[in-house]
């Protein structure tokens, strides 16, 4: 090929995703991270648009510009016109950047600035994300799809289901992650979902339900030569009806025939060739093995969560080589770089299989419906690789963390109505499968309600024949061997075949567990390592990604027992208050210990991340971050030691068991994180320094309870130690409150004592984000939070540096944390959150691992905390900076994306729970500037004309009087509701007074005005907790979600945007890159 083909393009844009939300996560860091490093390869120079301050491809190293700005066209067009790249990628930030990158091309901005886009061309994106060309355009070559009525009135949507008949699906197109979708069986279901779906797209698609078929997916690409190749195909385990990113999905596919597998491979590649994609694309089926009829579903002309998962699953470096075929490559010129030794044209075979499970965090969310369908809402996933879907699926059930040990032996799920759970799912619907088999349910049966493929049911049913057998032992010496091999095999955990032999006789289990280890090892039955082989064992490959297994005879790896490895144990699944942050922790923690000259190992599971990349580590392990998998691969590894700090809190859990085992846990010691963790421990720890605490009191009854809050006075937090419902916290500022709360979430008693906390209203809550050496601060950064106290700190809007602390406060927080570090004699990362209020300071808690917030304060003061504290932990001494690094003269500012559009019926008030999806950080001259383009990154908008404002309890209504009156001077026209319409007449600012829902009759009512688009911001701040209160707010709370207009729930919050929005137009915002600050 000529080389003047690609030599043109010398600098690129690469557009981000922005914050991470439930249906466009983790996946596009991994995408846009690599496709930076294919650019860079080439020598191009690279400019990145992404708000997203956590993330790794924002990091040193990656791109040569990174502006922190909302991914929308208004700005990238103002990148562009500053920084005149001559070509733009759109396929590595989800939907986001397409959606931007569509708009950009038909307003002509891209052609005005002479910019090409590299990759998939504009037309095929807007053929597949526009339904009716896209029926058109596979009718062209007689391939079938799903017959669907594309309509933008309720009116027509309605005609159109009539003579399609019911039941139907209903769809917005341009949305992601089925974002306003769902099943209709009626009219008024019908014109429910039509609205809503209108609010968030132009167009909606009316189509024939084909509920209960097969769904399948096909990875593709294809270079602009028309090579075509299939990287990998994938089946859900749950039937058509379900979202992909809500379905178990299985790789390679394990119940399509030959004659199905081939006829789906070559209408994909059909599809794909048509079109005209350069680059990756996934195509999607709906599929009936009996009559071998199938639809395409859809087509996505940019790299997605599947084919994030296809890339871990196969090994193939699926975004690295898109980003090279967008530059003009074709298949024949690339190299695979994870096997090295066959060139990219060349289609992966697996001999293992892949599972991949969602996990859903639906216990945070009041009022939120368990059920699962057509929309996504699942905030994380994991994978898990085995040699039977046995062991897999059983290795993914315990990845997901949510208190289950595999498909048996877990604490019994109590369902009332077994046959309606299977039918209609919710996220627990895999164990509801295992107390149908357990009642007698056949295969059959199972398979009748829930459609779900005979093949995998059988496999599960094979699991619980082995824990029959298993449990008609009661002594684990009495246990055969070849039965114990076979459990291990099929994927049961030591725990697993403990709590089967032993029953409710468990007692300790450490001790059962650390016994089957013992019989285990003494009898040689132990796990072989094998590597991700994309080839199928035919050509010998040089990958260095692994995965244990007890079906196999062989490691495939020679160990060098030099002692020059460090362990990281990564984070796990993506979950509300666990996310791409520590991902960036962990993968600076590896790059500085291959930098100081160590064998960097990583163990993790989350296909959507960067550190399970085969690039970012010297070995990767692909597999669980239990105590018996952890202990298997240090068996193996004989490291130098291991870190457990950068992980976030799963591997901080296994501090104690590790070091009882004798491993070298680097950095701060098992027995002080045990000193932090314990609340009894630390409490004493900081009476003896006389550091203050708000007091608090674990407690065994109500008369208890109710003697402490006569001392402190309400409000006060109470925390059951044992959840029922996921309702994990809450503050009660009244009797009534308190009962209801405890009735709610805890049976109080001598086994399940309560936390309760005297909670100090109107008080700033502080954070110290530090690195010490041998109990002696090196670096800190400390940021305060935008809201008072009481919104969870991960929820909380930050700023950094503090702009609004008294000297002496930040003086006294210097000095205590310095007491802490020593204290605890810690070595490596913390984060320690304090309260103040008039220069009273006390501590709420500290933890001995990296915090969400360490990426914002390393980007923002510029000093990378996470790589000083790795070589900490790695016994080098170092430096404190120079005290001027800490003196900016510009403010960073964290934002919190929330995902609550997609979770249906949930309230979105904030309260101690977190409920954040992900966060944006931006940077600006004043708190104005910075506060105002993270709030645009995270979807909210200048408000045209109008305001709604209900402010909640006096002294929150007396907050926001001077917000209200700087939207008067700016001529927004405000609407409020009776309090405080009362309220702002009284202090002269005009309002119009409008109706609560309870209010019948009285016009104008709130919703209606929400409904016909009439208000443009809503400023909802609860006054209490009182079911009138919540349930007046919680509909215009509600509404204002669903239909897609921006909303405050907190006075603080409000009033710093305000003052944004009046001190700063948007053409006022300054376009500075990163370094430009």
């Amino acid at each position: 090929m000529a080389c003047s083909d690609k030599m043109d393009v010398k600098k690129v844009l690469l557009l981000g995703s922005g914050a991470l939300k439930i249906g466009e996560a983790g996946e596009f860091d991994y995408s846009g991270s690599q496709a930076l490093k294919a650019l860079k390869e080439e020598g191009i120079e690279t400019v990145l648009i992404n708000p997203n301050i956590a993330t790794v491809q924002t990091s040193e190293g990656f791109a040569d510009k990174i502006y922190f700005l909302p991914v929308t066209a208004y700005f990238v067009e103002k990148v562009i016109a500053k920084e005149r790249p001559q070509g733009i990628l759109l396929a590595f930030g989800g939907q986001t950047a397409l959606n931007c990158g569509v708009e950009l091309y038909q307003s002509g901005v891209l052609a005005k600035y002479d910019v090409k886009v590299l990759g998939t061309p504009v037309q095929a994106i807007m053929d597949t994300e526009d339904r009716e060309l896209f029926v058109k355009k596979l009718d062209e070559i007689d391939i079938k799809t799903i017959k669907s009525e594309a309509v933008s009135t309720i009116e027509d949507a309605i005609q159109a289901a009539d003579e399609l008949g019911y039941p139907v699906i209903v769809r917005a197109a341009y949305a992601l992650g089925g974002l306003g979708s769902g099943f209709c069986d009626n009219r008024e279901q019908l014109v429910a979902l039509t609205e809503k779906a209108l609010s968030f797209s132009p167009q909606v698609l009316v189509e024939k339900s084909l509920k209960g078929w097969k769904e399948v997916e096909y990875e593709v690409v294809r270079d602009r030569f028309d090579n075509c190749i299939t990287v990998c195909n994938m089946e859900n385990f749950d039937p058509l009806g379900i979202h992909t990113g809500e379905s178990v999905v299985v790789a390679p596919s394990q119940t399509l025939s030959n004659d199905d597998y081939h006829l789906l491979r070559k209408l994909a590649i059909k599809i794909i060739r048509h079109i005209g994609i350069v680059g990756e694309c996934n195509v999607q089926y709906a599929y009936d093995p009996s009559s071998m009829d199938y639809r395409v579903i859809e087509v996505n002309a940019r790299l997605s969560r599947s084919s994030a998962l296809a890339s871990k699953a196969t090994g193939y470096p699926l975004a690295f080589i898109a980003a090279k075929l967008g530059l003009g490559y074709g298949l024949f010129d690339l190299k695979n770089t994870v096997t090295k030794v066959t060139s990219a044209f060349f289609e992966p075979a697996l001999d293992y299989v892949v599972c991949k499970i969602p996990r859903w965090d639906l216990g945070k969310f009041h009022g939120v419906k368990k059920e699962i369908g057509s929309s996504m809402k699942s905030v994380g996933e994991v994978m898990a690789i085995g040699r039977t879907f046995e062991e897999a699926i059983q290795k993914g059930l315990r990845m997901i963390g949510q208190g289950m040990h595999g498909f048996i032996e877990n604490k019994e799920v109590s369902v009332p109505d077994i046959d309606k759970a299977l039918k209609e799912p919710t996220d627990k619907r895999i164990f509801v499968i295992e107390s149908a088999f357990r009642k007698g349910y056949s295969v059959d049966k199972v398979h009748e309600l829930t459609k779900i493929d005979k093949w995998f049911l059988e496999k599960l049913y094979n699991l619980i024949v082995t824990a029959k057998e298993l449990e008609s032992y009661n002594a684990l010496e009495d246990v055969p061997l070849p039965l114990i091999r076979l459990a291990k095999e099929q994927g049961f955990s030591d725990f697993q075949i403990a709590r089967a032999v032993l029953k409710s006789e468990m007692g300790d289990t450490e001790a059962a567990n650390r016994k089957v280890r013992a019989i285990r090892k003494k009898n040689g039955i132990l796990p072989v390592v094998k590597q991700i082989d994309t080839l199928g064992a035919e050509y010998p490959a040089m990958t260095n990604y692994l995965y244990l297994t007890y079906n196999g005879t062989e490691n495939d790896i020679d160990y060098e027992h030099d002692g020059k490895s460090v362990i990281v144990l990564g984070s796990g699944a993506y979950r509300i208050g666990s996310s791409v942050e520590f991902d960036w922790c962990s993968v600076n923690a590896l790059l500085t210990v291959k930098k100081e000259g160590w064998r960097s190992v990583m163990i993790n599971y989350n296909p959507e991340t960067v550190s399970t990349d085969y690039d970012m580590c010297d070995r990767l392990y692909f597999d669980e971050l239990t105590y018996e998998r952890v202990m298997d691969i240090i068996d193996m590894e004989t490291p130098h030691g291991v870190i457990l700090s950068t992980g976030g809190q799963i591997p901080n859990n296994l501090a104690t068991r590790l070091d009882e085992d004798g491993v070298n846990i680097l950095g701060t010691t098992a027995k002080s994180i045990d000193n932090a963790e314990d609340r009894h421990k630390f409490s004493s720890m900081l009476d003896d320094l006389g550091i203050d605490q708000p007091r608090w009191r674990e407690l065994t009854s109500m008369s208890d309870i109710h003697e402490f809050v006569d001392e402190v006075g309400y409000p006060v937090l109470v925390r059951p130690s044992y959840v029922l419902s996921g309702a994990a916290m809450n503050v009660c500022s009244n009797d009534e409150q308190l009962e209801r709360f405890l009735k709610l979430a805890a049976n109080v008693s001598k086994q399940h004592p309560v936390v309760v906390t005297e909670f100090i209203e109107h008080a700033k809550e502080i954070e110290m984000d530090a690195v010490a050496q041998n109990g002696e601060i090196k670096v800190y950064a400390i940021s305060e939070h935008v809201e008072f106290a009481g919104v969870h700190s991960g929820d909380a809007t930050i700023q950094f540096p503090p702009q609004k602390l008294y000297v002496e406060t930040v003086r006294r927080i210097k000095k205590i944390s310095s007491q802490i570090a020593k204290a605890l004699n810690i070595s490596g990362p913390f984060n320690i959150q304090y309260l103040a209020k008039n220069n009273d300071i006390k501590v709420i808690e500290c933890n001995l691992r990296a915090s969400r917030s360490f990426p914002f304060v390393s980007k923002v003061l510029k000093l990378n905390f996470i790589d000083l504290a790795t070589r900490v932990m790695l016994g080098i001494p170092v430096e404190k900076p120079n005290k001027s690094a800490f003196d900016l003269d510009y403010v960073g500012i964290k934002a919190s994306q929330f995902s609550f559009s997609r979770l249906q019926g949930a309230d979105p008030v904030l309260g101690v729970d977190m409920s954040s999806t992900g966060e944006v950080g931006c940077i600006g001259n004043d708190t104005s500037e910075a506060i105002l383009k993270s709030m645009l990154s995270v979807g909210y908008k200048f408000p045209k004309k109008a305001v709604l404002l209900s402010t909640g309890s006096a002294r929150q209504k007396a907050d926001m009087l001077d917000a209200a009156a700087l939207l008067y001077e700016k001529g927004y026209k405000l609407y409020a509701t009776a309090g405080t319409y009362k309220y702002l007449t009284e202090n002269n600012i005009p309002a119009i007074r409008v109706y609560w829902p309870s209010e019948e009759g009285c016009q104008p009512q709130a919703l209606d005005m929400l409904h016909n688009k009439e208000i443009d911001l809503v400023v909802n701040i609860p006054k209490n907790l009182t079911s009138q209160e919540l349930s007046n707010g919680y509909k215009i709370r509600r509404a204002a979600i669903d239909l897609n207009i921006p909303l405050i729930t907190n006075a603080r919050l409000a009033s710093a945007f305000v003052d944004a929005i009046s001190k700063y137009s948007i053409d006022d915002i300054e376009i500075k890159s990163w370094d430009e600050y």
